[in-house]
């Protein structure tokens, strides 16, 4: 059985559990691995702006880690949701890098979950002249602070 197998079992036998009736779609994205639940109650399973979803994610992940540590991380979307606030996430962080290298003051975005957080990251890479970073420690939510090269961060 392939991680991705594993990961869709995983999560079909919690969602059963949690009651929700699903089909889940194996999906392979340019981020890797991703599992599409398609459901009826889909606003139940996402969550406020999708903690919910965020939370089967990490779980998945986890107790897929625990059988395979070495399986890369599997996405876990409804009805597309995720993909959707990523689209969102890459144009803000990118806004924010045009802003904050015109006018040379950092700029701290809202607390964001390790998955988020790497988004940022991966988008401001490729940016030679932002740096950015986040506060030390195991706090699930934190922000990030985006800064020019040139300026010191605040």
């Amino acid at each position: 059985m392939t991680t991705v197998e594993s990961a869709n079992k995983i999560l079909d036998t919690m969602l059963g559990h949690l009651g929700f009736s699903a089909t889940i779609e194996p999906q392979e994205t340019h981020d890797g691995p991703c599992l599409q639940i398609h459901t009826g109650e889909s606003k139940a399973l996402i969550g406020k702006e999708g903690d919910r979803l965020d939370d089967l994610q990490y779980l998945v992940n986890r107790i897929l880690r625990r059988h395979f540590p070495k399986a890369e991380r599997v996405k876990v979307d409804c009805e597309h949701f995720r993909s959707i606030q990523e689209d969102h996430l890459h144009e803000e962080v990118r806004g924010i890098a045009e802003r904050v290298k015109a006018s040379g003051k950092s700029f701290q975005m809202r607390p964001l979950n390790a998955y988020y957080r790497r988004l940022v990251y991966n988008v401001l890479v490729e940016d030679p002249e932002i740096v950015s970073h986040s506060p030390e420690g195991d706090d699930r939510l934190k922000r990030i602070t985006i800064s020019a090269k040139s300026s010191p961060a605040s």
